[in-house]
């Protein structure tokens, strides 16, 4: 398994159509096969900034979802939001306690 994060910054009048957008589409991004956790993040200081966090069982998983239909949707929607271009890593997890 890894993690996917995704770092967004809006236009400030954009905040409200990506989260109407997000809130819309979350459960089916949530249960894309492979997809084990998804998470959005705002951040502290600039309340224009977000990041998703999405757990996948493999690389394939989330190589499928980015060339689904429901992908090309999501992203229609939302790249126009950005003020600048959305920065994403794919990580493996080394440690996580609780």
């Amino acid at each position: 398994m890894f993690v996917r994060i995704v770092k967004m910054v809006f236009a400030e009048g954009n905040v409200n159509d990506f989260l109407h957008n997000f809130n819309n589409v979350k459960h089916d991004i949530r249960n894309v096969p492979g997809c084990r956790l998804l998470e959005l993040y705002r951040d502290k200081d600039n309340p224009q900034v977000f990041f998703t966090y999405s757990y996948w069982e493999r690389e394939e998983d989330l190589d499928n979802y980015r060339n689904s239909d429901l992908f090309k949707g999501v992203w229609a929607v939302t790249k126009p939001l950005f003020t600048q271009k959305a920065e994403a890593w794919s990580v493996d997890k080394m440690v996580s306690l609780e």
